[in-house]
């Protein structure tokens, strides 16, 4: 069994799990074009998606985190299948469900699952607050995705994998409740960059991105959504370097293109 995240560029990864693919917040737009974020806003892509990783790959279903031009953009929409499922929130599903056939949106703590063989896979929905304070309803609703993949079938299923997604969250003591739920985080895609739009800090920085880390305590911490658009702020190294500065441990950058291998556990 093989559990891995590929690197496509901004949080876009293709998630080999198992038996299970999943594609999270496809954006396949090349540098230099133009993504909107709403309300008269846009920003410019600055570097490449590596989609040559892509090439051969059949995904499941796409997570997407949230309905923002550098989540989904227009490129993304004309390449997938209107058949492919997406998970992404209520509010993304009623927008996107005019094209997509298989759009399911999930309210905070629902999930969903597919059952392959003795392998099952299971997606929770978990909180993310995407702005500070009042200005978070003028963005879209965010969610965070925790992945679980288990084998052994619906008998006595063992967990060999629990993977949490932050989304395009900022840190609040209130995260905390992820662990609670769930036990152990193998591994944590955490969206960073901190990305600001009319001066607000929109996606983690790099010491939101170090509070988290201490909060969910993950075994491997890949940080993802850093340097692709011009609205991010906060580059990877600052992350980085804080992290070894504060013993952070398990952080590992993952190369734009690059797969780096998931922890499972051993049953």
């Amino acid at each position: 069994m093989r559990a891995e995240v590929t690197f496509i560029g901004n949080a876009t990864t293709l998630l080999r799990l198992g038996d299970f693919t999943l594609l999270t917040d496809p954006a396949f737009g090349a540098a230099g074009s133009r993504v909107p974020l709403g309300w008269g806003m846009w920003t410019k892509r600055v570097r490449d998606p590596a989609l040559d990783a892509l090439e051969g790959a059949e995904p499941d279903a796409v997570v997407l985190s949230h309905l923002h031009g550098d989540h989904f953009d227009g490129a993304a929409r004309q390449r997938l299948d209107p058949a492919l499922p997406i998970l992404t929130t209520p509010q993304a599903e009623r927008r996107l469900r005019k094209r997509f056939r298989d759009v399911r949106g999930l309210p905070t703590w629902e999930s969903d699952e597919w059952t392959r063989g003795d392998q099952r896979l299971r997606v929770t929905a978990v909180p993310g607050r995407h702005g500070p304070g009042v200005a978070d309803r003028l963005l879209p609703d965010v969610m965070g995705s925790v992945i679980e993949l288990q084998t052994g079938g619906a008998g006595r299923p063992e967990t060999r994998l629990r993977l949490y997604v932050t989304g395009d969250t900022l840190y609040r003591p209130g995260l905390a409740e992820i662990p609670r739920r769930f036990g152990e985080i193998d591994a944590m895609l955490i969206h960073l960059g901190g990305t600001r739009v009319l001066g607000l800090l929109v996606t983690m920085d790099d010491r939101q991105g170090a509070e988290l880390t201490h909060l969910i305590h993950p075994g491997r911490t890949i940080p993802i959504h850093f340097d692709d658009y011009r609205v991010m702020k906060s580059p990877l190294n600052r992350f980085l370097d804080r992290a070894r500065r504060e013993g952070l441990t398990g952080v590992q950058p993952i190369a734009r293109g690059g797969t780096v291998e998931l922890p499972l556990r051993i049953p």
